[in-house]
């Protein structure tokens, strides 16, 4: 048995280009996640508004995981660009700084700048934006590890073409997740001992040949377990807000069902830091952890921030 040649990359920076735009992961294609531009080591993207991203029903805010999932994939196009395009690449972590909330029913856009490239590893920075780069929603830095597996980004992958399939949140209208479609549509429920479970799904993979967990969806669950524990704890009403999120990813996220925890750190009379960690099948080996901070709601008739 003899192995096989690997193909050539795209002799054109615009067939690469071209290339990553429809070979991505099955997460950013089915999220509609779109390439608007791109230069070397640098990438647009739009992803357009649908009501299943809102966090909070009541206010028809965007769940601040989905920009934190847009972000990272967007990241992940930039390194891709500022490379050959056949190397695959992992998120080892991702740091996010929410500015503002999104407007709802508003698309997001983002602008994603892969500034520098070791031979094993891409630095990048990114924004999210509505309206102005300079009135950014939320910035993003990241690092990737190139080469994190055998798999070839331009052969291996399969390409996505047409319309995104739609995306579903299941009824639910018992707490902590009744109002909070994106939660529901990942699956997201409580599990014994306060720990929350995240089944695994066509919808959120991210390489689709090994298969492995999109790092946005595994920031999302740390995410969203860390909001529901600080409610849960401190008998909030309403859903605090993102300020920051860091997340180290530790191993690759496999077919499997996730779980989570999360507790308080400290808290204070208005922000919350808190710290999850994200397992498989042995909770002594996490396959990510975050730690970030939160606004809580200030109650009617308080000055809020």
């Amino acid at each position: 048995m003899t192995d096989t040649p690997t193909p050539a990359a795209p002799s054109t920076f615009d067939e690469l280009a071209e290339a990553i735009s429809h070979r991505r992961s099955v997460y950013g294609h089915i999220s509609g996640l779109r390439m608007d531009r791109f230069a070397p080591g640098e990438a647009w993207s739009t992803l357009p508004y649908r009501p299943v991203f809102v966090g909070d029903s009541d206010t028809g805010v965007i769940h601040g995981s989905v920009v934190t999932a847009m972000l990272d994939e967007s990241c992940g196009m930039a390194v891709q660009l500022a490379l050959d395009g056949t190397r695959a690449i992992a998120t080892l972590d991702l740091r996010i700084d929410y500015q503002k909330p999104a407007t709802p029913g508003l698309d997001i856009k983002a602008h994603a700048v892969c500034f520098r490239v070791t031979r094993s590893i891409a630095f990048v920075r990114a924004t999210a934006y509505q309206d102005e780069e300079s009135a950014p929603v939320a910035t993003a830095t990241a690092c990737f590890m190139i080469g994190a597996n055998r798999t070839n980004m331009l052969t291996d992958r399969p390409a996505f073409a047409g319309a995104p399939p739609p995306l579903e949140a299941p009824d639910d209208a018992t707490p902590p997740f009744a109002t909070s479609p994106f939660a529901r549509c990942l699956g997201i429920r409580l599990a014994e001992n306060e720990t929350f479970i995240m089944p695994f799904s066509h919808q959120i993979i991210g390489n689709p040949v090994l298969p492995a967990i999109h790092g946005g969806m595994t920031g999302a669950f740390l995410e969203t377990a860390a909001v529901v524990t600080v409610m849960r704890e401190l008998g909030a009403a309403a859903p605090p807000k993102p300020v920051g999120l860091t997340i180290n990813y530790l191993r690759s996220g496999r077919a499997l069902d996730s779980f989570a925890s999360a507790s308080i750190v400290k808290q204070g009379r208005r922000v919350v830091a808190f710290e999850a960690r994200c397992w498989q099948d042995d909770p002594a080996k996490p396959i990510a952890t975050a730690f970030g901070h939160f606004l809580l709601r200030q109650a009617p008739g308080q000055d809020q921030d």
